[in-house]
């Protein structure tokens, strides 16, 4: 019993992302979600009671995937660069896989950016740059890094792989012209926005 409960509320909860991410907050019904998971509404209720309650969790896991794609800054194992590149490589696949994500987030911080406050809040910038400052201090010194730089970085980071999925209307019409792939640009940024980044920060 408690096995084909964990299964309804997983059914529920792909359910609930597919819906919300197709139609966001303010379009999803909590009709949609039964009707898209093959429940009644009843039970729907019985899991989540609200549809607020339900947007709230599938909304935390999925921002909470894309910050996630800062792990590797704490393996010990890899030089700074090579952290940058992993990140570009990882994140950029991620967003391959979940090309609706970032219109979703930016769409949902500016409908309700108390939410979003509220998870950054749980992020820890100070412990990031202690484990940044412990593993690369010459590195850091070299491209003239600073605690106070760490916001700049980071945003600047997020939006050489997410403004492209985020504009990507805009961008295929430009690349139709050039005769450009989409796909094709996607892989090749994989590699470029990172040798980017790199290339500036040493100058």
């Amino acid at each position: 019993m408690v096995e084909r409960e964990k299964l309804t509320e997983e059914k529920i909860f792909e359910s609930a992302t597919e819906i919300f991410l197709e139609k966001g907050m303010d379009g999803a019904r909590m009709r949609d979600i039964a009707d898209h998971a093959g429940i009644n509404k009843s039970l729907l209720n019985y899991y989540y009671r609200s549809k607020d309650r339900l947007f709230n969790a599938v909304y935390e896991k999925l921002a909470g995937q894309l910050f996630d794609m800062f792990a590797p800054v704490f393996d010990e194992n890899l030089s700074l660069e090579e952290k940058i590149r992993y990140f570009f490589r990882e994140h950029i696949s991620f967003l391959q896989k979940n090309p609706r994500l970032p219109i979703f987030i930016l769409y949902e911080v500016n409908r309700n950016p108390e939410r979003f406050r509220k998870l950054i809040q749980k992020f820890d910038f100070e412990a990031l740059w202690d484990t940044l400052e412990k593993q690369h201090e010459k590195e850091l010194a070299k491209y003239n890094i600073s605690m106070e730089m760490l916001p700049q970085l980071m945003s600047s980071l997020a939006a050489l792989s997410v403004f492209p999925f985020a504009a990507r209307s805009f961008l295929e019409a430009i690349f139709t012209k050039l005769g450009i792939d989409f796909d094709d640009y996607i892989e090749e940024r994989k590699k470029f926005a990172a040798e980017f980044t790199i290339k500036a920060l040493k100058r």
